[in-house]
């Protein structure tokens, strides 16, 4: 597991509570920050999910 993996699904729970506690208290900012965290963990877990198999691909 690459640490952009972690990193990423840090990021992704951490938006998670963002836009939960944004839409409890109709804090439209704060939902749109988690939104954001949300994408931006995703899109690191992908590229962690990529440089893991470019490593393993060039293992085998």
């Amino acid at each position: 597991m690459h640490k952009d993996q972690v990193e990423g699904a840090a990021k992704d729970a951490k938006g998670s509570i963002k836009e939960a506690a944004g839409k409890a208290t109709g804090d439209e900012r704060l939902e749109a920050e988690g939104v954001a965290d949300r994408t931006a963990g995703k899109v690191q877990k992908a590229v962690g999910n990529l440089k893991d198999a470019a490593r393993n691909a060039l293992k085998n």
